[in-house]
């Protein structure tokens, strides 16, 4: 997951009718070889809704029927990075199946490993909690639970305003300001956009001016690199009760016959049982 962006309204209260808590958007961008499962509940463990990553057996966003939430993005430093680091999409994994557990707690145990991975970025949440906390492995600084407004996560830090972070931001902030409630469609829509960015706008992160400009898109599309899905989630208070809506859409249905750019469409939803 290379690009996330998303509003988090951690104050809508539960008896306000169709007050959403978590508006979000994201892109999984990744190579084609490295084959995925889209959407699904997972055999192994029941309660997790999210693709699968078959390689190395985690994934990059999911929920739970609990209503717990995990969404990791990748942070560009290719001088930094080690080929026998552990695998991140399980840091993910980990949280959704794992038995519940506060966020912060959960992102303070990672932190304490933190070094042994690859640079990355981790938000996880928790709706009845109405806790959403964050913790990238190369800031300086402690996770920390999240206020409420819009943010976006690509491959840096939280927030940092990257071109396609802030224009991605900007365009669901455009949409929320027009419909509280846009569909998850239009949330799709608007991440799949493939405009470059100025060369004069670009990061220095260590790859090549060509490749750099190749990234700068939300929707990437390369030889061999790619984004392979999209997916728009919504948390929503209704009568007391806490619905969630998701929605992904990918260039693989399940038989990792690769079709660009992906159309293949998986979505549920249903009503957050709290855990007893």
């Amino acid at each position: 997951m290379c690009l996330i962006v998303f509003d988090w309204r951690p104050n809508a209260a539960a008896s306000d009718a169709e007050r959403p808590l978590l508006t979000l958007a994201a892109n999984r961008d990744e190579f084609f070889r490295r084959e995925t499962e889209p959407l699904h509940w997972w055999e192994n463990a029941p309660e997790v809704l999210a693709g699968r990553d078959l390689t190395g057996g985690g994934t990059w966003l999911g929920v739970t029927r609990d209503g717990r939430f995990a969404a990791l993005t990748n942070y560009r430093a290719p001088a930094e990075v080690r080929p026998n680091a552990p695998t991140r999409g399980t840091l993910v994994s980990d949280f959704l199946s794992g038995a519940p557990v506060a966020p912060m707690a959960y992102l303070d145990a990672v932190a304490r490993d933190g070094h042994r991975y690859n640079g990355f970025n981790l938000v996880v949440g928790d709706f009845t909690r109405r806790e959403l906390a964050w913790y990238g492995n190369r800031a300086d600084a402690p996770p920390s639970l999240l206020d409420p407004g819009i943010h976006g996560l690509s491959n840096s830090l939280l927030d940092t305003p990257w071109p396609k972070l802030v224009a991605q931001r900007d365009a669901l902030r455009d949409l929320l300001h027009v419909d509280e409630r846009p569909s998850l469609d239009s949330l799709i829509e608007t991440m799949r956009n493939p405009q470059l960015a100025d060369d004069h706008l670009l990061p220095s992160t260590g790859l090549s001016l060509e490749r750099e400009r190749v990234l700068s898109a939300a929707f990437i599309e390369s030889e061999g690199y790619g984004t392979r899905s999209t997916t728009a989630l919504r948390v929503v208070a209704v009568d007391g009760d806490l619905t969630l809506q998701i929605k992904e859409l990918s260039d693989d249905n399940g038989s990792h016959n690769i079709q660009r750019p992906g159309s293949f469409e998986r979505s549920d939803a249903f009503t957050i049982v709290r855990a007893a």
